[in-house]
């Protein structure tokens, strides 16, 4: 009886651990299969909680996709924010090196993040489509910031648009990587530093 009532316990998550939980099956099961395919029933039995439950977090399924693409967004802006005072070819290499251990370390959420583009619910995109514009703008004030690229910015108007095509072509290949990985982290990284950098440099 005493064993029972300490796994009983030991299985109560608090609010937020619950929700992560959620969370967490979600981009397993979004990164598996397109959206319409996902049964929210499914993400409840896994998690081991009632339907009732998962709806009291989450009242609709394109709210539960969207809360998935918004924390696989704000995982990814944290680990590559910007260091002022660095200059961006340093912090380039850094901020990709660790993008990079984000993507193998939580596969699952980068492929539902990325999938959220082809999701038939606009609710859905225009959240992906608000992080991918975070991104971009991240990158381009940390270019604007920096002595070497900040001047370029009054010279080329095709900045910002080369930075847009630079996150499309980083995610492709992100994507191939994590399918069969020929190439090691640090080859995938050099290889889309040096795209960046020679779009952007003089």
């Amino acid at each position: 009886m005493a064993a029972n009532q300490g796994e009983r316990t030991r299985r109560r998550l608090s609010t937020e651990e619950r929700r992560e939980q959620l969370l967490s099956v979600g981009a397993r099961l979004f990164s598996e299969s397109p959206y319409d395919e996902v049964r929210i029933e499914r993400v409840a039995e896994i998690a081991g909680v009632s339907r009732g439950l998962l709806y009291h977090y989450f009242p609709t399924k394109r709210d539960f996709f969207a809360a998935v693409v918004e924390r696989e967004s704000e995982r990814m802006l944290r680990m590559t924010a910007a260091v002022p005072g660095v200059p961006v070819r340093e912090q380039l290499t850094a901020g990709l090196g660790t993008y990079l251990e984000y993507v193998e370390t939580h596969a699952h959420g980068y492929r539902a993040f990325h999938r959220a583009d082809a999701a038939g619910d606009r609710t859905v995109r225009r959240v992906y489509r608000r992080a991918l514009a975070a991104q971009e703008k991240q990158i381009l004030a940390a270019l604007g910031a920096d002595p070497e690229f900040g001047p370029l910015f009054e010279e080329r108007a095709d900045v910002r648009l080369a930075v847009r095509g630079w996150l499309a072509f980083t995610t492709a290949v992100c994507l191939e990587w994590l399918r069969g990985p020929d190439l090691t982290r640090e080859q995938v990284r050099d290889l889309c530093a040096r795209a960046l950098l020679g779009v952007i440099a003089r």
